[in-house]
C-alpha cells in the first residue's frame, strides 16, 4: 500500500511559514462561504485539513502515532509567524519521520506476506483434494466449468477472454464482467499461471484456476491491489483466439 510522504507535509507547512496572517483566537461556528474567493480560501485550508487526515490515519495503522493537537498548533503558530522550529530543522524533521515510516511498513509488509504465504498453501493444500480438481506438474489447481471441444491457444497466440479474479476470502480484485467487455491479450504477457492454465483450454470452454503466488505476483505482490505472497482464483471464459497476420510475402507490397 502507497503513504502519503511527509515530505509533502513539509510542502504543505514551508508553503504557510511565510504567511503573516493573523488566525483569531474566536471563530465562527461555520465559515461563511458567500463568493468565490471565500470557497477558494476554505478550499485551500480543506484541501490540507484531507491530507492530513489522511495521514494522521496511516501514522496511526503503522503505530506512529502524532499528538493531533501539536500539529494544529504548530501550524497555528507557524502562519502566524511564531513556529518554535527553524525552518530549516523541519525538512531534516520530517525526512527522519518518513524513514520510520518506511522502516514500518516494510516491517508490516513482511509480516503480512508471510501471513499470506501459510494461509494460501494450507488453502492449496485442502482445495487439491476436493471433488473435481486437478494439479498440473508446476501446482495450477483448475475446474473445468463448462467443458468445450475445439481448438486451444498456444503461448504466443493473442486470447479473447471474460475473467472474474478474486483472493481466497471471495472478494474481487478485478473483473472484465464488471467492465462490460472482454479483455484481450497475448497469452506470453500475463502471469505465469494465465499463460499455463489457458492453454489447456478449448474456444467456449470455462474454467476456475487456483494459482499459487509464485505463478501469480510472488512476494511482491502487484500493489495496491494484491499484497505479497497471494494465491488467486480466476475464473476464465475462453471466448476467441484472434488469427494471427500472415506476414506479407517479399515483393507484395506495390
Amino acid at each position: 500500500m502507497k503513504f502519503l510522504k511527509p515530505t509533502l507535509v513539509a510542502v504543505a507547512l514551508l508553503s504557510v511559514l511565510g504567511c503573516q496572517q493573523e488566525v483569531k483566537e474566536e471563530k465562527p461556528a461555520k465559515a461563511v462561504l458567500e463568493t468565490e474567493i471565500q470557497k477558494q480560501a476554505y478550499g485551500l485550508g480543506a484541501s490540507i485539513g484531507m491530507y492530513m487526515e489522511r495521514n494522521l490515519e496511516e501514522h496511526q495503522r503503522l503505530g506512529l502515532a502524532l499528538d493531533k493537537q501539536l500539529i494544529i498548533d504548530g501550524f497555528i503558530e507557524s502562519i502566524n509567524g511564531n513556529s518554535q522550529i527553524a525552518k530549516e530543522d523541519i525538512q531534516g524533521l520530517l525526512m527522519s519521520l518518513d524513514q520510520e515510516m518506511k522502516a514500518k511498513q516494510t516491517e508490516m509488509a513482511q509480516v503480512e506476506a508471510d501471513k499470506s504465504l501459510a494461509e494460501g498453501q494450507a488453502y492449496l493444500d485442502e482445495n487439491a483434494k476436493r471433488e473435481g480438481v486437478s494439479v498440473t506438474d508446476s501446482g495450477i489447481q483448475y475446474e473445468v466449468l463448462v467443458a468445450a471441444e475445439g481448438d486451444k491457444p498456444a503461448a504466443t497466440d493473442t486470447v479473447v477472454v471474460h475473467y472474474k479474479g478474486t483472493f481466497l476470502n471471495g472478494e474481487t480484485f478485478d473483473s472484465s464482467y464488471d467492465r462490460g467487455q472482454p479483455a484481450v491479450f497475448p497469452l506470453n504477457r500475463v502471469i505465469a499461471g494465465w499463460t499455463e492454465g489457458v492453454q489447456l483450454m478449448s474456444v467456449g470452454s470455462k474454467y476456475k484456476f487456483t494459482i499459487p503466488s509464485d505463478l501469480a505476483y510472488g512476494p511482491n505482490g502487484n500493489p495496491p491491489r494484491i499484497p505479497g505472497n497471494s494465491v488467486l482464483a480466476f475464473e476464465i471464459e475462453l471466448l476467441e483466439i484472434q488469427a494471427q497476420e500472415a506476414p506479407a510475402e517479399v515483393g507484395s507490397e506495390k
